[in-house]
């Protein structure tokens, strides 16, 4: 049973569960997660509470808030794209870097909120952003909401596929960013 236990990555899903980074999902849940393709859902605003959710200390950067994402009430699943901002030949870009690409693209920048009822309501999340790129786990992030801690650092919000769960991180804005690292936008 140990060795069941460990192998294919599952003890590190057990510890994102006990870290409270991941859900478990059960075959049932699974098979009641298929019959149902949602194509849109309801955003609860002013439900991301980060010194809550992350811990002391963090809080929102009001100013690098995407206005145009926290006025959705409402959002289209299939409307969501994943863009990385890389310039052709590009392998990596710094995220500080991309968040300018981002705000001067005019994609709107999915924010915490969105990411919020995501996490909550796992069965919403398009099979596809499983995926990986190149043989790498995607990690699809939501800059339309920028976060500090208490040091001071900027971070965004962040969920990935992995181990047969999701987890939800943070990745620091001074950090390189490549193609498995996409931002979930709306183009407009």
């Amino acid at each position: 049973m140990l060795k069941s236990l460990v192998s294919g990555g599952r003890l590190r899903a057990l510890k994102g569960v006990l870290e409270g980074n991941a859900q478990i999902v059960t075959t049932s849940t699974r098979v009641a997660q298929k019959k149902v393709e949602p194509k849109s859902f309801i955003i609860k605003r002013g439900d991301f509470n980060p010194a809550e959710f992350i811990g002391t200390g963090w809080s929102i950067i009001m100013k690098e808030t995407d206005a145009r994402s926290t006025a959705l009430i409402e959002l289209d699943l299939n409307k969501i794209q994943q863009v990385t901002m890389l310039k052709e030949g590009e392998l990596s870009i710094k995220g500080e870097e991309k968040l300018k690409r981002l705000k001067e693209s005019e994609n709107i920048r999915l924010d915490a909120d969105i990411f919020l009822a995501l996490w909550r309501n796992q069965y919403l999340i398009p099979e596809s952003w499983k995926q990986k790129v190149d043989g790498n786990t995607r990690y699809i992030f939501f800059d339309g909401t920028v976060l500090r801690d208490s040091v001071g650092y900027r971070y965004v919000l962040y969920l990935c596929w992995f181990g047969g769960a999701w987890y939800w991180r943070v990745r620091w804005l001074d950090l390189v960013w490549g193609a498995d690292g996409p931002s979930a936008v709306l183009v407009s």
